[in-house]
């Protein structure tokens, strides 16, 4: 049987992935979580983090009981690994930009009430710090009328930053979800000519605030 064939016959690839997942980084990075009784139990959901390793996407979603739907590079989807991306639901995107089919995915998912992550930054950060946000991430919470969950994450960038080749194991990683913001909490209205940014500004400031403290591990 081809690989391609055995994957079909795989009923739920996203939780043998997420379980994976979660054992290497449990194991090797000692990873834990807080605020995981901030996520809503229902409804869209976008969760906007802060964006500095090659480790953040699976970081968000191994300990968050709801599935997530990735965003990944285009390029990554080819032969039997692309078929991997696809079968766990992730989406992709053309580097440096978000062209009308990958919108529609995400726009297609987060309607069916199902989650998403996105990093409201757009790209990795060179030293760990936050960075200004594009109006991208605002637009789609707007759009969507998706509930965010301001996220951020801590360690990944000494584990394995932007820079580095291969992994530092054994530096602890934490992630905190934050409480939930709802769309009209960052909606100025139609006529803001920086509606969007200014959207995607406010969910920075969320994220910046979120300390790793600020809610028992559990």
């Amino acid at each position: 049987m081809s690989l391609s064939k055995l994957l079909k016959t795989i009923p739920d690839p996203y939780e043998i992935v997420k379980c994976s997942l979660n054992a290497y980084f449990t194991t090797f990075h000692d990873h834990t979580a807080s605020g995981i009784n901030n996520i809503p139990k229902t409804g869209p959901i976008i969760f906007a983090s802060n964006h500095s390793s090659f480790y953040d996407p699976p970081v968000i979603g191994i300990k968050s009981p709801r599935p997530i739907h990735y965003l990944a590079r285009d390029t990554l989807f080819k032969g039997f690994f692309g078929e991997c991306l696809h079968a766990i639901g992730t989406i992709p995107i053309a580097r440096g930009t978000a062209d009308v089919t990958s919108i529609k995915a995400i726009f297609k998912a987060l309607k069916k009430g199902e989650a998403t992550a996105i990093f409201p930054e757009g790209t990795r950060s060179l030293d760990g710090s936050l960075q200004d946000p594009q109006a991208g991430t605002g637009m789609i919470a707007i759009k969507s009328k998706a509930t965010v969950v301001p996220t951020r994450i801590f360690g990944a960038f000494e584990a394995f930053g932007r820079d580095e080749k291969l992994p530092t194991l054994s530096k602890k990683i934490h992630i905190t979800y934050g409480e939930p913001i709802s769309y009209e909490m960052l909606d100025l209205g139609k006529e803001h000519p920086d509606r969007y940014l200014e959207a995607s500004k406010k969910i920075m400031h969320a994220i910046d605030k979120i300390k790793p403290s600020d809610i028992p591990i559990v």
